[in-house]
């Protein structure tokens, strides 16, 4: 983890905390967190930690659980061990074949207002044995990857998505 602004900080396992956190340093949460996170830097939730908030950072790193409002101005990276529900707001996003990602999804570009998108997206990615139907279309089947993803007409400010 890079230093931003000052020392990263830690919650470790079998710690919760209930409140709000401000900081320009970066975060790794492997413990329980039932608030927001607001910091200028990079926010990492470990594989056992969990996040149900609100978090606004620069970049994230996501093993663990999230559920609430996510906005991360540069990259969100999403680990195979991740679950993500809630809003999320990112200019960048790698998911890793496994995330369980069932969000709501704004992706703005660089270059791009707030007030207009360049694609909104509610998107769901599993792997494994869960059956069911799902808002969103696309390929189907054993250990798949389903996305729906609206584009705009500049396809340059887009970045194709990446599975192995």
């Amino acid at each position: 983890m890079s230093e931003i602004g000052g020392q990263p900080n830690r919650i470790e396992k079998n710690t919760k905390i209930k409140g709000d956190i401000v900081s320009e340093a970066d975060f790794r949460i492997d413990g329980k967190l039932d608030g927001n996170v607001k910091t200028s830097g990079k926010v990492v939730i470990g594989k056992d930690g969990y996040i149900h908030g609100k978090v606004e950072c620069v970049n994230a790193d996501i093993e663990g659980s999230f559920n609430g409002e996510l906005l991360v101005s540069d990259l969100l990276s999403l680990k195979s061990s991740a679950v993500i529900e809630g809003t999320v707001s990112v200019s960048k996003l790698a998911v890793e074949p496994g995330a369980a990602f069932n969000a709501s999804c704004t992706m703005k570009g660089k270059g791009i207002s707030s007030s207009s998108p360049s694609s909104v997206s509610t998107v769901t990615s599993t792997t494994g044995n869960r059956s069911g139907s799902s808002p969103a279309s696309g390929s189907s089947g054993t250990g798949g990857f389903k996305t729906s993803v609206g584009s705009s007409s500049s396809s340059s400010a887009n970045e194709p998505a990446k599975a192995s």
